[in-house]
């Protein structure tokens, strides 16, 4: 599994659906920030595509790279191909993202009100094999759950037992979401000019801006 601080391995992509491919090698001396998100995530486009945008927006011609990675560890029929290239073409969105952002007031016909204007990838998806393994349980909680050898032996085995059915669920592994071992979406990936993986952030708000700006000036 990829660490801070360490070198950032490539991405496992099944295409580039928009944008020119690229690697992380091939962009090195520049700071790479890679947007992970899934097609059925409503955090990704409230929050987390916005954020990301405005990052973009606001250091054009600086040597600093932005990708977006859509992934899948979940609701496999809605974060799929069909409606990644929907989406990346006309800015219509579906699912929970459809329900919660049209509750909220921030679609436009049922398309999104921004643009997502740099590079996107499709996470390279296998078949998972391994299903509710010990080892694949053991990992989740590992990273996870850090009480969890604190918590009373019934509430360990509640634990278990909903990972152990959220395994069986999961029909396919996202080769790049399971390498950089992130906890879902959005999540961002920085790496730095040098290639090294810096920050792996779960979530928004976390002071991205001024990591981004950190980078850049090394």
């Amino acid at each position: 599994m990829s660490q801070v601080d360490e070198k950032a391995p490539e991405l496992a992509v099944e295409t580039w659906v928009q944008g020119v491919p690229s690697t992380i090698a091939g962009e090195r001396g520049k700071v790479i920030l890679i947007e992970v998100f899934q097609v059925n995530c409503p955090g990704c486009f409230i929050h987390g595509f916005p954020e990301v945008i405005d990052i973009h927006n606001k250091y054009q011609g600086q040597p600093l790279v932005v990708w977006g990675l859509a992934t899948a560890f979940e609701d496999f029929d809605k974060n799929n191909m069909k409606n990644l290239t929907t989406l990346l073409k006309s800015g219509e969105v579906t699912g929970d993202t459809l329900e919660a952002m049209t509750r909220s007031g921030l679609l436009n016909f049922n398309r999104l009100e921004y643009p997502i204007s740099f590079p996107v990838a499709m996470d390279k998806l296998e078949t998972n094999q391994d299903g509710a393994s010990e080892e694949n349980i053991q990992k989740i909680i590992k990273r996870d759950i850090e009480t969890y050898d604190s918590l009373p032996e019934k509430t360990q085995e509640m634990i278990v037992q909903q990972i152990k059915t959220y395994l069986k669920q999961k029909v396919y592994s996202a080769q790049t979401f399971e390498t950089y071992d992130l906890r879902g979406t959005p999540s961002t990936i920085l790496i730095d000019k040098n290639g090294i993986l810096r920050y792996k952030i779960f979530g928004t708000g976390q002071g991205l801006e001024e990591k981004v700006k950190l980078l850049l000036e090394e």
